[in-house]
């Protein structure tokens, strides 16, 4: 029976190089994926997962009025999992989208990114993968400063200073944030 995965962690915990670990194990045993990405993430080019390691592969962007179910649906192959990197920045509508692709087309669906911004706030995405998934699971990395396990995410500006008030999206990576723990988010040794 097909579920619904949610696999999040701060920046750096090896997210991208994970859904494309997936993908490329799926389809090296002839089982086709779809791979999905948000239309927002224009880092390396909109329309492409790119892990920090080098590896990169072209997924369909989704933009607010995408319809994600309907693309699955309406694919002319068998497919096997369907794989959502920068899962926090869907909307509501897109993850009750894939739920339906679980329940309906009883195809597995796996959604990967970030759970809380740089306020520790949740995404819109994030919120309702918590919500809907079947399994949740934490991808771990270690605090940019000290030894603990990373679960924030510090946004710096050009300077390196942190920032605490700003727009909650801004796509970026070491340049503009650092994965952290708690104690390190609040009292950063910069």
């Amino acid at each position: 029976m097909a579920q619904l995965f949610f696999k999040y962690g701060a920046m750096n915990s090896g997210k991208s190089i994970e859904i494309l670990k997936v993908a490329h194990n799926y389809e090296e045993q002839n089982k086709p994926v779809l791979m999905f990405t948000s239309g927002i993430d224009n880092r390396d080019e909109v329309g492409y997962v790119s892990s920090r390691i080098g590896l990169r592969r072209k997924a369909i962007p989704i933009f607010d009025d995408t319809n994600i179910f309907e693309i699955v649906k309406n694919h002319p192959e068998k497919l096997f999992c369907i794989l959502v990197d920068e899962v926090q920045f869907l909307k509501k509508e897109h993850v009750l989208q894939l739920t339906k692709i679980v329940d309906v087309l009883d195809i597995p669906v796996m959604g990967f990114g970030l759970k809380n911004d740089f306020q520790n706030e949740l995404f819109e995405g994030s919120k309702y993968m918590l919500i809907y998934a079947d399994k949740i699971e934490e991808m771990k990395t270690i605090c940019w400063f000290c030894h603990k396990k990373a679960t924030m995410n510090l946004r710096i500006d050009e300077n390196g200073k942190p920032i605490y008030v700003g727009e909650q999206i801004q796509i970026g990576g070491n340049d503009t944030y650092y994965p952290v723990c708690r104690k390190c988010h609040a009292n950063p040794p910069l």
